[in-house]
Formats: C-alpha cells, structure tokens, sequence
C-alpha cells in the first residue's frame, strides 16, 4: 500500500512540474510606442509615417 501511495504522490509531482516546465514565458517588448503625429503634420502629410 505504500508503493502505491509513494507512486501517486511521484507521479503527482512528475505533473506538477511537467505543467510548469510547458508553460511559455511571455515575452516583453522593450520598443517605445511610436510617437503620434501633432495635428499640424497630421494636417500636412495625412497620416502616413514617411513624411518626417
């Protein structure tokens, strides 16, 4: 009887840390967010990036 619980509890924690070792990290983006366009270049050029 206490191989069988001995078992269980192996397998249990065999689980347990399968579960975490698949777990994917996020990934974190380090890129600022591009800067919007004032509402006189806005005005100028429309919305398109290339007109800096």
């Amino acid at each position: 009887m206490k191989k069988i619980i001995n078992g269980l509890a192996a397998a249990a924690l065999l689980l347990s840390v399968a579960a975490c070792a698949s777990s994917q990290a996020q990934q974190t983006d380090l890129n600022p967010p591009a800067k919007r366009l004032d509402a006189k270049t806005q005005l100028e050029c429309g919305t398109k990036r290339g007109c800096r």
